[in-house]
């Protein structure tokens, strides 16, 4: 991951995008078995003697308990955070997380090390860049694509909203850890992954529609990732180390594209604002959480059916397209017509979308979370609020089609 890391960074350096690109900071990315015995090693190199953990009793117990062990043994003083579960016995990365996880660091800390998946880390970010203190990340699920980056999706007076906030100095993956995760968090990264299909034709279309700030490699390091998750999919699904490998390194490749860019924009579209506004619901309503890439999987395959079906008939007939009353709009669908087809047509249909999730045995349609039709309805209708972002989904409720959505 150095080399590639290092190739990134002269990309980065030689992009003629007309953006700003973030540095990539992070130091080190070892990806193997038995990686966590170069944790210690580092925090030697860097001349840290006062980490804190931060993680659940859970991600404790899968990489916190050796780490631990390692530090106890090499005379490193630590403390530890463990998260408290809210009344669902779920960890959320919300005022109560935070503020515990504030709390628990002692003033003399000079590292955070944080120990579990997305909620862990979004909380350590954010102590991170509250207190200055660096943060080292120690995944141990490959869920989510925010590891490598400075986005923290926080859920704050019920609303989750993401704060850019500070990316990791260091990344320490153990395979033999992330392939004794439990197998829906798998299938949620996988879903995580799948999310690039629409996010990517989302944020292009914002771009030629809004002008939306957009960048070339940005979006060709988030294809590559996701082209590499499409053609090792059955490794992926059998679980083993290869996939496991596999899938863990186009999320962090995901992670350091947002980096780059210092926004979300080509790993979080639509189907992202459906998956937040869905959990949102099940916050209100004090339900048991679920995973967000599995949110993100069939939110996904929900919104690839949608925007095949009512997104590319609209604009593509041009009668229709000409009777919307925006006309600035009008005119810039029309002079990049045939990109923003091209850019939609490449999302998969829903059904083969729904079949990848399958093969991973994730879930594919809402009502396998426990999202009704009327939860469904309401998002299709309000989620692009969540986010200043120009999305097929906002446009089809521009043009008044929102009632017809799921029909």
């Amino acid at each position: 991951m150095e080399k590639y890391i290092a190739n990134l960074v002269t990309l980065a350096e030689q992009c003629d995008c007309g953006n700003h690109h973030n540095p990539i900071t992070i130091e080190k990315i070892s990806v193997g078995k038995e990686v966590l015995l170069e944790l210690v090693s580092f925090l030697k190199s860097k001349g840290y003697k006062k980490p804190i953990l931060i993680a659940d009793v859970h991600t404790f117990e899968a990489a916190g308990v050796s780490i631990s062990k390692d530090l106890t043994q090499s005379n490193i003083s630590f403390s530890v955070s463990l998260i408290k579960p809210d009344e669902n016995n779920d960890v959320v990365a919300d005022e109560k997380s935070l503020v515990q996880a504030l709390l628990e660091m002692p003033q003399d800390t000079d590292v955070i090390i944080a120990v579990g998946a997305g909620t862990i880390h979004d909380i350590a970010r954010f102590c991170s860049a509250k207190t200055a203190v660096p943060f080292i990340s120690v995944p141990t699920a490959p869920s989510v694509d925010g590891f490598t980056s400075m986005g923290a999706p926080l859920i704050v007076r019920g609303v989750k909203i993401t704060y850019q906030m500070t990316a990791p100095i260091a990344l320490f993956v153990d395979i033999g850890i992330l392939k004794d995760a439990p197998k829906k968090m798998i299938a949620a990264g996988f879903g995580d992954m799948l999310a690039k299909f629409t996010s990517l034709a989302d944020w292009k279309f914002d771009h030629l529609v809004k002008e939306e700030p957009y960048c070339p490699l940005v979006a060709e390091i988030t294809r590559e990732a996701l082209d590499a998750c499409m053609e090792q999919v059955d490794s992926i699904a059998d679980g083993d180390e290869r996939g496991v490998r596999i899938l863990i390194e186009a999320l962090i490749k995901s992670g350091l594209a947002m980096l780059i860019f210092g926004q979300s924009h080509p790993a979080s579209g639509g189907e992202h604002h459906l998956s937040h506004y869905w959990e949102m619901e099940f916050l209100r309503q004090k339900r048991p959480a679920i995973l967000h890439g599995a949110k993100v999987g069939v939110s996904t395959s929900l919104l690839a059916g949608i925007y095949k079906e009512k997104f590319l008939p609209f604009i593509l007939d041009s009668s229709r397209l000409h009777s919307f009353e925006d006309k600035a709009i009008v005119a810039k669908i029309s002079e990049n017509l045939t990109e923003i087809n091209h850019v939609y047509q490449q999302i998969p249909e829903s059904g083969q979308l729904r079949r990848l999730l399958e093969k991973l045995s994730g879930e594919t349609i809402p009502a396998q979370l426990g999202i009704d039709d009327e939860l469904v309805k309401a998002s299709l209708s309000e989620a692009h609020n969540l986010r200043k972002r120009y999305t097929g989904l906002k446009f089809l409720n521009e043009i008044n089609v929102q009632s017809t959505l799921l029909k």
